[in-house]
C-alpha cells in the first residue's frame, strides 16, 4: 500500500512515497516534466511492492502532463481539489510551506482517504478543447469589456453619448453600429460642422457603405443633439489617433470573441448531450457550450448534490449543540466560470419571464418572498443544475458511451 504524493508546479514536481504507520518509502525528490523523467518516475512507482496510488492536486494545467503520463503507464492516479489538501490537517503546530512538506502532506492525505480516491482519466479530445476554448472565451470577453469601457470613456471627452445613439445588435463579426459610426465621425465637430442636409447625405452614404439601414429622422436627431454637446478634447490629430486605436483594439478582440463563440458551439454540437442542453430554456449558442464545457459528463457526479457542490451553489450548514442557523451562505468553492454562466442564465430568465419554466417560477417565488438578490439567484442556479443533471444523465444513460470519470474539481 504505497501512497505517492506529488506537489505539482510549473515544469517540475516534488514526489514522495509513504506507507501506513508513517513509513517513508521514497524521500521527497524533484522530477521535471519531461518525457524521460516522467517515464523513469512511472517505472520506479511500478517497481514498488504492493498497490500504488498517486495523489496530486489539479493546479491549473500544470498537473495534466504528469497525470496523463502516469495514467497511460497503468498507474492509479487521483487528481484532488487543492482545497481538500489545504484543509487536511498537518497534525503539527508548526507552519511549514515547502514543496517537500507539501508532497508528504499529499501522500498522507492519500493514505487516510485511500478508499475514497477517484481515479483520474483524461477528458476526451472534444471536451478538453471545449473547456480550453471556454477559458479563452472568458479571457477575451473580459478584455472586450475593458476595451469597450475605455473607448466610451475616451469618447465622453470627444463625442459624449455616441455609444447610446444606436441599439443595433452585435453582428456576426463582432462589429457594432455605434463603434463603426465613431470610427468615421470620431469627433462631435465631424457632425455639427456640416449643415443638416450635408450631414444627412454623408450619413446615408455611410449607412450604404457599411450595410446599415438609413433613416432621415435619425440623421436629423444625431445632427440636432450634436450641436448641444460639450467636448473636452479638441479635434486634432492626437484625438483622432487615440479614438481610432481604441476602436481598432475593440474590433479586434470583439471579432476574436465571436470566432471563439462559433467554434465552441461547433465543438459542443459534437457531444451527445448537446440537443438536451440546448432545449433548456434560456440556453443559447453562447451559454450552452459554456455549461457543457465546465460541467463535462454529468455521469461523473455521484448525485445532484455533487454537481451543485462543484458549482459552489450548494447551501451550507452551521449547527453546533442546540444552535442551528436558519440561513447559511452558499459554499462558493466550486467552479467560478460555471457560476458566472449560471448567473447570466438566471438574468436571462428574469428578463424573459417564461411563465411555464420551472426555474423561473422558483426564482420568482423566492423573489416575491423578499429574499435578497444573491439568495434567490443562487437558489435558481441550484434548481437549474438539478434539472440539468436529471435530464442530461437520463439521456446519457440511454447511450452506449463510456463514462468520463475525470475527477478534477469534484466534491470529494
Amino acid at each position: 500500500m504505497n501512497a505517492v504524493g506529488i506537489d505539482v508546479s510549473k515544469g517540475k514536481s516534488m514526489v514522495a512515497v509513504v506507507r501506513p504507520f508513517g513509513e517513508l518509502v521514497v524521500k521527497p525528490y524533484e522530477v521535471r516534466h519531461t518525457s524521460s523523467e516522467l517515464s523513469e518516475l512511472a517505472s520506479t512507482l511500478k517497481s514498488l511492492k504492493g498497490e500504488t496510488r498517486v495523489v496530486l492536486e489539479h493546479t491549473g494545467r500544470y498537473y495534466e502532463p504528469v497525470a496523463q503520463m502516469l495514467h497511460d503507464a497503468g498507474i492509479f492516479v487521483s487528481a484532488v481539489n487543492p482545497l481538500l489538501i489545504k484543509e487536511y490537517g498537518n497534525n503539527s503546530l508548526r507552519k511549514v510551506k515547502t514543496d517537500k512538506a507539501d508532497s508528504m502532506k499529499i501522500a498522507r492525505y492519500g493514505l487516510d482517504n485511500w478508499c475514497d480516491l477517484r481515479q483520474h482519466t483524461s477528458m476526451d479530445t472534444i471536451r478538453y478543447q471545449l473547456k480550453t476554448a471556454n477559458r479563452q472565451y472568458g479571457l477575451y470577453t473580459k478584455n472586450k469589456t475593458a476595451f469597450k469601457n475605455n473607448l466610451i470613456a475616451l469618447l465622453d471627452q470627444i463625442y459624449p453619448g455616441v455609444n447610446a445613439l444606436f441599439d443595433s445588435p452585435v453582428r456576426a463579426d463582432g462589429s457594432q453600429k455605434w463603434v463603426d459610426f465613431a470610427a468615421s465621425f470620431w469627433h462631435v465637430d465631424c457632425v455639427r460642422s456640416m449643415s443638416h442636409s450635408g450631414f444627412a447625405e454623408r450619413y446615408r452614404k455611410w449607412c450604404k457603405r457599411h450595410g446599415y439601414n438609413f433613416s432621415a429622422a435619425k440623421a436629423f436627431e444625431i445632427h440636432r443633439e450634436a450641436k448641444e454637446l460639450i467636448t473636452m478634447l479638441p479635434k486634432n490629430a492626437l484625438s483622432k489617433v487615440m479614438v481610432q486605436e481604441a476602436i481598432t483594439q475593440l474590433n479586434t478582440v470583439s471579432k476574436t470573441v465571436e470566432v471563439l463563440r462559433a467554434e465552441m458551439n461547433h465543438l459542443a454540437a459534437q457531444l451527445p448531450e448537446y440537443p438536451v442542453v440546448m432545449a433548456l430554456y434560456g440556453v443559447g449558442n453562447s451559454l450552452g457550450p459554456q455549461l457543457m464545457a465546465e460541467i463535462g459528463d454529468v455521469r461523473r457526479f455521484a448525485h445532484k448534490g455533487s454537481l451543485t457542490a462543484f458549482a459552489g451553489v450548494d447551501p451550507g450548514a452551521n449547527q453546533s449543540g442546540t444552535y442551528e442557523a436558519k440561513s447559511t451562505r452558499s459554499s462558493k468553492r466550486g467552479s467560478p466560470e460555471l457560476r458566472k454562466a449560471l448567473f447570466i442564465l438566471m438574468t436571462v430568465l428574469l428578463q424573459k419571464a417564461p411563465p411555464d419554466d420551472p426555474v423561473f417560477q422558483f426564482l420568482n417565488k423566492k423573489r416575491s418572498e423578499g429574499k435578497p438578490y444573491h439568495v434567490y439567484m443562487t437558489a435558481g442556479c441550484n434548481k437549474f443544475l438539478r434539472i440539468y443533471y436529471g435530464k442530461v444523465k437520463e439521456f446519457m444513460n440511454t447511450l452506449d458511451i463510456p463514462v468520463d470519470m475525470d475527477s478534477t474539481g469534484l466534491s470529494q
